[in-house]
């Protein structure tokens, strides 16, 4: 059996500031004929909370916390990041 070179953790990603809403939503719901008059009412639901979802800052803890109890375990893998629906896209759009 070949070693593990890495771990990848996966996220779905969500905005990081008010300028990413609407491009996050559109790329969420891309192909699912949403109307723009829903996507801007559920902008409106992250303005209310600062512009960003805190799901990104939660992600890169959880990485960085599976990272430290690799380390702490012996292990030297890198530990990445992909995210479906933000950056770090796992596939480029």
């Amino acid at each position: 059996m070949k070693k593990p070179e890495a771990v990848l953790f996966i996220g779905f990603g969500g905005p990081e500031k008010r300028e990413d809403i609407m491009p996050f939503l559109e790329i969420v719901t891309h192909g699912r004929g949403i109307p723009r008059e829903r996507l801007e009412a559920v902008a409106h639901h992250y303005e209310k909370i600062g512009g960003k979802s805190p799901i990104n800052e939660i992600t890169r803890r959880q990485v960085d916390a599976m990272e430290n109890q690799l380390r702490a375990h012996g292990s030297i893998l890198p530990v990445y990041l992909g995210q479906r629906n933000w950056h770090p896209f796992l596939k480029r759009r």
